[in-house]
């Protein structure tokens, strides 16, 4: 039997499957993004897809395959990236997260959106900013992180280690060209100015009653499961997890992680 994110949708649904072009007020700046709606009258469940730094991958591969598996979901740009107005930043990547996240619920931008299901999926630093939305927002109903990155334990290990801090500074200085308004002298600064607060860790207790998934890649070099993935399963009590055998993008795994995250969702949203 072929999963329904494999197919078409039955032409006789209407209306049709559409991808409109989305723009999104966050803090006084204009999010572009584009949301991609199942066919059928809906209501349809919404998930909110975050992606990583700064952008290059997207996983639109992901959205498309929810879609198709009935669920309408949402990517975006966050301030200061991709021509976005504003300056980028962690907590400006977190703050547009959350109000965008708020928006799908309390102003739908197309009607046939369900606002009591909303979910929230993110790669890498969207992993990231995916945990802390649905740890802020009781209303989020499920929480996927893929190769999350946690930026709380990464400065935290810097802080301890003049190697390790170069290694961070020198990573975030290699992917600026996207971006405005910040630097890897920033960005560094404030991961390390808000170490405690970023820890994903730390997120345990206010995610213990809600649905969460973390996805690994066992030869992630950007995002090394001992220390971004282990920790999280040891500190979230409940969540279900995987590890499958790739890189950071998980390259050549993207059946098995979509399999995995339309399984979940299924179950929980």
């Amino acid at each position: 039997m072929i999963d329904r994110w494999m197919a078409d949708p039955d032409p006789a649904l209407l209306p049709p499957a559409r991808t409109p072009e989305v723009r999104l007020e966050s803090h006084g700046e204009t999010l572009l993004g584009v949301l991609h709606v199942p066919a059928g009258p809906g209501p349809h469940p919404v998930v909110v897809l975050l992606h990583g730094f700064p952008g290059n991958e997207r996983n639109f591969d992901l959205a498309q395959a929810l879609r198709r598996a009935g669920y309408a979901t949402l990517v975006f740009h966050y301030r200061g990236s991709w021509g976005v107005g504003g300056a980028y930043g962690w907590r400006t990547v977190l703050a547009d997260a959350a109000h965008v996240t708020r928006i799908v619920r309390e102003k739908p931008p197309t009607e046939d959106l369900d606002p009591g299901r909303v979910a929230v999926v993110g790669h890498s630093l969207g992993g990231f900013a995916a945990l802390h939305t649905a740890a802020g927002d009781p209303a989020v109903r499920a929480v996927v992180s893929i190769a999350g990155f946690d930026f709380g334990g990464a400065a935290r290990r810097g802080l301890a280690d003049p190697a390790a801090r170069e290694a961070l500074r020198t990573m975030f200085g290699e992917d600026l060209l996207p971006l405005r308004g910040t630097s890897a002298g920033q960005l560094l600064a404030e991961a390390e100015t808000n170490a405690d607060a970023f820890a994903l860790a730390g997120l345990g207790p206010r995610l213990a009653n809600r649905p969460v998934l973390l996805v690994a890649a066992a030869d992630d070099t950007v995002a090394p499961p001992a220390l971004h993935h282990e920790p999280l399963v040891a500190a979230y009590q409940g969540a279900e997890h995987v590890v499958l055998p790739d890189d950071h993008v998980l390259s050549g795994h993207r059946l098995a992680l979509t399999r995995a995250v339309v399984d979940f969702l299924d179950r929980n949203l």
